[in-house]
């Protein structure tokens, strides 16, 4: 397999196409992300805001919902709902209580019991604000946290963290107003209506929900901004076109482009894992691990460094397509029906999707798409078989199998290391490739052996 380099990518590039993955998270349509880069970055430019700025707002606008995977477990637990399902429809929801209360009413606990259901509701009418206040800080902290992993400046941590304030004060989760609020916020959630109604209800309906929430939400001299914005049709024709991600990547500053090395790749996989993993207390530090054990068997079978490296990156970004499934689903303890484990077997594809859609990761597309695939044509998502698992997915299978058996999942305790390697064994062969298996086994002894 020919791995492709950083040579000549673009850091807008990549951050762009990564950002399909966070749409995901939030349930919203693809390309919400870069729709909103498009609303955004047009305010900053009629407001004259500088290279460096409209650099920074830019990734800001990319990179908004960074953290959303960090509280999805919280919103299940508390809700008892579709955590995805709850993002994208609260996105219509303006804070008013007929509209709240309607909200929690049409989306607590729909699919349990009428007593587990009834027990919800008075929990979060009870403490709703407080537990908005924790899903809220739990995503801005962890998204500014995230992004400052990556790379990107102050200016854009504090934009992820103060998206959700409201220029009346009493946003989320520490009630900034007016001035105090980041302007690259500001303009980020203003952005972030416009596409939700204009997806919805057309430029008509963005136009009047921006209007309504001016003065409560949105800062009134940028809404004023906007209203000269939209008055160009060719706004609203860029905003709905098929070529929106090569236009979103032109409006980045060319001064302040940046073009990634194979370290900053290396960043950038880690930062979306941390995305990733933060979806389920149970993957906690999964792709991370994943990533050290693929490297602990590809050193095992003597493979290069370049290789060992591109590997690892694979590892990291292997489960991308989690991010497009329900945490009701990812983190039931009991066993999944049909529609469920039908759901489990998309993450697959979504992450093939995802990574596809990026130059220096296309070549990592096939080990999301085929990790979950066995020897014996037993797998999923397509049921290959021995003859269609490169070396590649091979490893990461085999790295992939053993942490999740060491580590605590819903439906059971971690197995002890010696455990898992006998289930595996009874493995090889038929599931997972018996060397690859082998040159883990050696690894983990030979640690052992230096621990002793």
């Amino acid at each position: 397999m020919t791995q492709n380099h950083a040579h000549n990518v673009r850091l807008a590039e990549v951050v762009g196409a990564l950002s399909y993955a966070l749409d995901l998270t939030e349930g919203q349509p693809d390309g919400h992300a870069l729709r909103c880069c498009w609303i955004g970055m047009h305010i900053g430019r009629v407001l004259g805001l500088d290279d460096a700025a409209l650099s920074d707002l830019h990734y800001t606008l990319l990179l908004k919902d960074v953290g959303c995977s960090s509280n999805a477990a919280r919103l299940c637990q508390l809700y008892l709902a579709d955590d995805l399902c709850m993002k994208r429809d609260y996105k219509f929801v303006d804070n008013t209580l007929p509209q709240l209360l309607g909200f929690i009413l049409s989306h607590t606990g729909v699919k349990q019991t009428l007593s587990e259901r009834f027990r919800a509701l008075i929990d979060v009418v009870r403490n709703g604000g407080e537990y908005s206040r924790e899903l809220i800080e739990t995503r801005c902290n962890r998204g500014a946290q995230i992004a400052r992993q990556m790379r990107f400046s102050e200016s854009v941590a504090n934009g992820i963290l103060d998206l959700d304030e409201h220029w009346n004060g009493k946003g989320l989760p520490l009630g900034r107003a007016g001035g105090e609020i980041a302007l690259a916020a500001r303009i980020a959630l203003l952005s972030q209506v416009v596409d939700v109604f204009f997806m919805a209800d057309g430029p008509k309906g963005a136009m009047r929900e921006v209007r309504q929430r001016s003065g409560s939400w949105f800062d009134p001299a940028l809404v004023a901004v906007f209203e000269q914005v939209a008055a160009d049709p060719w706004f609203w024709e860029g905003l709905g076109a098929g070529d929106i991600e090569a236009r979103v990547v032109a409006l980045e500053p060319v001064q302040h482009s940046v073009l990634v090395d194979e370290d900053y790749l290396d960043d950038l996989a880690a930062g979306f894992a941390q995305v990733v993993d933060s979806k389920s207390p149970y993957t906690a530090g999964h792709s991370d691990r994943v990533g050290m054990f693929t490297d602990m068997i590809a050193e095992e079978l003597s493979l290069g460094d370049d290789k060992r490296r591109w590997l690892r990156r694979a590892a990291l970004l292997h489960d991308i397509g989690k991010l497009g499934i329900s945490n009701q689903v990812l983190d039931k303890p009991g066993k999944l029906d049909d529609d469920e484990w039908a759901d489990i077997k998309r993450h697959p594809i979504l992450g093939e999707t995802i990574l596809m859609r990026i130059t220096a990761f296309s070549d990592m597309a096939v080990i999301a798409a085929t990790h979950h695939e066995k020897l014996d044509g037993t797998g999923y998502p397509r049921g290959l078989d021995a003859a269609d698992l490169s070396l590649d997915t091979r490893i990461i299978a085999v790295a992939d199998i053993f942490d999740a058996l060491t580590a605590e999942r819903p439906y059971r305790a971690a197995l002890p290391v010696g455990h898992a390697l006998e289930v595996m064994r009874e493995m090889a062969g038929s599931a997972i490739d018996p060397d690859c298996l082998a040159a883990l086994e050696r690894a983990v002894a030979r640690l052992d052996a230096q621990a002793a």
